[in-house]
């Protein structure tokens, strides 16, 4: 079957729900209106300031998708002719051709797989992991449909719907690398063989066990030495998004893989028990306890840097795509935008830093490729992993347009600081000004709670910034460097030559080693910032003394997937007592908090929730507003929290909304104010 796309992005659909009324808390009916974009080319929601100012460097485009086409990327591509094939998590993988183009040409290979997480070509044919194997496709009578399906290798599946498998990746001698994500049941489990796996398996079907310790390894890569890197997603074990440099009887840290350690091909031997729930230890510290226990390369502060890692792309297009040749690309489903990450390694130990790159794709970025023309090609995906692009599913392009964004290009760790390297000279003025500079260090907890605050938060100090004879690098000696810390550099002011302020002024550079291997950098007087034991006055877990006769109305709110509330709307009257309970029964960290009158009012106190940077998790992304009525904590999956208040006396539309970031945009209810009739 072939499709020609005569249409162009302004005929794309998107959904908007209508919210209806509800009986005891159950919903009567939603209403699905389907609307037309507007503007050709450009996606309808509102740019961000900062996808703005990336736009001038480079380009998000759309590849048109046919209407009859639900293109739920999985995998991506390209074919030796030059054609980017697609796998989908409907079961499909698509052809493309011309697929730079406005036109491009649809042809359906194959059909009826078990949700493919991957894609790659080699002899004229593709490879992908469904959910319970490895397959080769091929075409052998040169009609464009595949009708071969040979299994490579097959796995067990349990049939957890969190199942999910990857790949694979090649390695130089031909085989073939995948991974298993764990099975859900109110917590990671592998409830099938080699569930948290890192597998390698030869084109003949033999498979042999690498590593374990992963959760939802979407993303995997190697690089030019052959050294494979994945990307993980916060949840248990897991404080925040993170990137691990996996060799053979590496352990990544999730121990429920560890229950196959005991097969015989199994590369450790290392146990469950072996491992403590909550040892009060950072990820790094652990490791010096269980040898096998790898420390990851690169941290992604969560809400930060994103909430949900997915693909890593290397810059191989020698100077094509920008000048960062050599470094990662890595998306981000839950935030739909991309990060950037400078990778050295050090008395060999991999570790480097991570900075914004491009945000403002149209859905939930699953996989990246390179096209031939060095543009970047970006699949996505939203539905049951909402994004902040609204969209369900879609197909990007991201092209340079030749021009030099001012960056920190590198961060490189010294013994006593660090040495910046940038796209332009700096102005030497401000960046020989060490009050230019604001470093600030922090960690998260190992353990099997569901994410981590930041912890151990303390301050640096600059003493000291050298700028070279050509301003296009600065070397900062640093007070107060920490082995097995996240290091946030921030220089908010710095300007180039020219007077550029930099695109993005923030860094975070994972520290695990230093030159040398003995850290001089002095410490300093402890700076931490005591957030732990802030009072929220608006948190109200106690029923109020005055309420002698208890509430008047109790009201359960839960979750469901997707980021969303079990329920759109909600019915109150005016100066009711209301006992409120939210039950997070979802597999992610949620909040809910009741906001004052009008839509506008939950987009302004979601954005400053975004606003709180390191001290988000400490406050319960709740920021300090009369904008807010009254709001829970952050909540761990599988709990529950109590608030009390007053239901406001002046009838309107009101909101709830969870404003951990990137939830407010899909996670609202309506609260409607109105008297009993």
């Amino acid at each position: 079957m072939s499709y020609w796309c005569r249409f162009h992005q302004a005929n794309r659909k998107s959904t908007i729900v209508l919210f209806g009324k509800n009986i005891g808390m159950h919903i009567l009916y939603r209403t699905t209106l389907i609307v037309f974009l507007l503007s050709f080319g450009q996606t309808a929601w509102a740019q961000s300031a900062m996808a703005k100012k990336e736009s001038q460097f480079y380009k998000i485009v759309d590849v048109p998708i046919p209407d009859d086409i639900i293109l739920e990327v999985g995998g991506l591509a390209l074919t030796d002719d030059d054609k980017l094939g697609v796998s989908t998590r409907r079961g499909e993988v698509w052809v493309i051709d011309k697929p730079y183009g406005k036109k491009p040409v649809y042809r359906r290979f194959a059909q009826g797989l078990h949700e493919p997480l991957g894609l790659n070509y080699r002899d004229n044919g593709f490879y992908l992991s469904q959910r319970g194997e490895l397959t080769r496709l091929e075409d052998k009578n040169g009609d464009g449909k595949a009708d071969l399906y040979k299994t490579i290798y097959s796995w067990p599946l349990s049939g957890n719907y969190h199942d999910y498998s990857y790949g694979p990746k090649f390695m130089e001698n031909g085989d073939m690398l995948v991974t298993l994500n764990l099975s859900w049941i109110g917590h990671g489990a592998s409830l099938a063989k080699w569930r948290g796996w890192l597998l390698q398996i030869t084109p003949e079907g033999e498979m042999t066990p690498i590593a374990t310790g992963l959760r939802s390894p979407s993303g995997f890569e190697l690089n030019a030495e052959g050294d494979v890197f994945y990307t993980e997603n916060q949840g248990d074990w897991v404080g925040s998004g993170r990137m691990t440099h996996l060799e053979k009887g590496d352990f990544a840290g999730n121990p429920e893989g560890l229950v196959w350690s005991g097969e015989p091909n199994s590369p450790l031997k290392l146990k469950m028990e072996d491992i403590e729930e909550q040892s009060g230890m950072s990820l790094y510290e652990y490791a010096k306890k269980v040898p096998e226990l790898k420390a990851p390369a690169i941290w992604f502060p969560h809400t930060i840097l994103g909430i949900s890692t997915s693909d890593i792309l290397y810059d191989t297009t020698e100077g094509k795509f920008g000048p960062f040749e050599g470094q990662m690309f890595v998306g981000d489903q839950g935030h739909s935008k991309i990060m950037r990450v400078f990778m050295e390694k050090v008395n060999g130990v991999y570790q480097g830093a991570a900075f914004p790159f491009v945000e403002g794709f149209s859905s939930g970025i699953l996989r990246m490729i390179w096209g031939s023309d060095r543009s970047m090609f970006v699949g996505m995906t939203s539905r049951g992993w909402s994004s902040t692009g609204k969209e369900m599913y879609g197909l990007q392009r991201l092209v340079w347009n030749g021009k030099i964004p001012f960056e920190i290009k590198t961060m490189k760790a010294q013994d006593d600081g660090f040495l910046l390297e940038f796209t332009k000279p700096v102005n030497k003025t401000l960046a020989k000004n060490i009050d230019s500079y604001q470093i600030t260090s922090f960690n998260y907890k190992y353990h099997n709670t569901y994410g981590s605050p930041i912890v151990d938060q303390q301050k640096g100090v600059v003493e000291k910034a050298e700028v070279s004879e050509n301003g296009l690098s600065v070397k900062l000696k640093v007070h107060g460097m920490r082995l097995g810390f996240i290091h946030q550099l921030k220089i908010p002011d710095l300007k180039s030559t020219v007077g550029d302020k930099l695109l993005h002024d923030t860094g975070y550079y994972t520290l695990n080693e230093v030159p040398g291997g003995q850290l001089k950098s002095p410490a300093t007087e402890n700076m931490t910032k005591a957030l732990k034991g802030i009072v929220q006055e608006k948190r109200v877990n106690e029923m109020p003394l005055n309420w002698t006769e208890g509430p008047d109305q109790k009201v359960a709110i839960g979750t469901k997937p997707g980021l969303k509330y079990d329920i759109e709307e909600l019915v109150l009257e005016p100066g009711k007592k209301i006992e409120l309970t939210f039950n997070n029964n979802d597999d992610m960290l949620h909040n809910l908090v009741i906001t004052q009158k009008g839509e506008e009012t939950v987009d302004k106190v979601a954005g400053m929730a975004l606003q709180l940077g390191l001290d988000g998790a400490d406050l319960n992304y709740v920021p300090d507003s009369d904008l807010i009525i009254v709001h829970t904590g952050i909540l761990q999956p599988e709990s529950s929290e109590q608030i009390y208040f007053q239901a406001p006396r002046n009838p309107g539309e009101y909101w709830i909304v969870c404003t951990f970031p990137g939830h407010a945009t899909s996670m609202r209810i309506k609260l409607i104010i109105k008297e009993n009739s």
